[in-house]
């Protein structure tokens, strides 16, 4: 798989751009937009990466608000908004997602590396379909929804692995899985063994650490999952979180980005260390059979 193509990633690379200008302009987003065809709030989403502005035109003007007349500097600026003003790889899919994961997906397709964790299943970019698809099926009388749905959710999640084994610029990721997450069963004992089977697969890439936090452990332990996207450049650090209601919640301030990774810092102290992860999976994989 090529390196990929990230719309999203543009866009919050231009808002960010876009909001530093104005500050330089010294202008606040109300004077910024008065008088253009847009509103004060969708320029604040503009620059927060939430929408683009879609309109050359706009953006030019803008620009000239903000004092840029270098014409190759405004070239630039709107050849970057023309990449981020194109359709996302998981775009035809968007109608079967719940709220607020199409963003989540456009961050992460554009994050240079993830840190994750997760206390009750496995993470998502380390399931098989198997296990996957067990999972979507379990929850769909639960959550009333479609076979479109299931269907749509795995196809998603697979292709989001494929991060992780591109040849060029693969996903750098970290996860640390508490023991539980392990040792619930989904489905059946064959998908189980499946699953413990990937994990270690994905684990031997240079890209991909794995850790186990014991059950025993006494050391810190977080109740909610939780990843730690890292865009690269100067782009924001995000941190993604799931919410009771089935959507994914997203946050690039600092204190939050601060906060959560301590969490990974500490729970990474009380985890197994990486080279201990194969050894656990073959125990649970044989506690499982008996």
């Amino acid at each position: 798989m090529a390196a990929p193509h990230r719309p999203t990633a543009r866009r919050i690379a231009l808002g960010h751009e876009l909001r530093e200008l104005r500050k330089q302009a010294g202008l606040s987003i109300q004077d910024a937009a008065e008088g253009m065809s847009f509103s004060d709030t969708k320029l604040q989403r503009v620059e927060t990466g939430l929408q683009d502005l879609r309109s050359a035109g706009d953006l030019r003007k803008l620009l000239d608000r903000y004092g840029v007349t270098d014409e190759d500097e405004v070239e630039r600026l709107v050849e970057t908004q023309r990449d981020a003003s194109s359709q996302e790889w998981w775009s035809p899919h968007a109608a079967n997602m719940n709220p607020g994961m199409p963003r989540f997906l456009g961050i992460e397709s554009a994050a240079q590396e993830i840190r994750a964790y997760h206390p009750t299943i496995v993470l998502g970019l380390l399931q098989t379909e198997a296990y996957a698809r067990t999972r979507h099926q379990t929850a769909k009388a639960i959550d009333e929804t479609t076979t479109e749905f299931v269907n749509d959710g795995v196809k998603v999640r697979m292709m989001r692995k494929e991060a992780l084994t591109r040849e060029d610029e693969p996903l750098r990721l970290w996860v640390i899985l508490y023991e539980p997450a392990l040792r619930h069963v989904v489905g059946d004992v064959e998908v189980m063994r499946e699953q413990y089977d990937e994990i270690e697969r994905l684990a031997g890439r240079n890209n991909v650490t794995v850790q186990v936090l014991p059950q025993a452990m006494r050391g810190h332990l977080f109740v909610h999952d939780f990843s730690i996207l890292n865009l690269g450049g100067k782009l924001p650090t995000t941190v993604q979180l799931d919410t009771a209601f089935g959507t994914a919640s997203v946050a690039d301030k600092p204190r939050e980005v601060g906060r959560f990774s301590r969490h990974f810092e500490a729970l990474s102290r009380s985890a197994l260390p990486p080279e201990d992860t194969p050894k656990f999976l073959h125990q649970l994989a044989r506690e499982i059979s008996e």
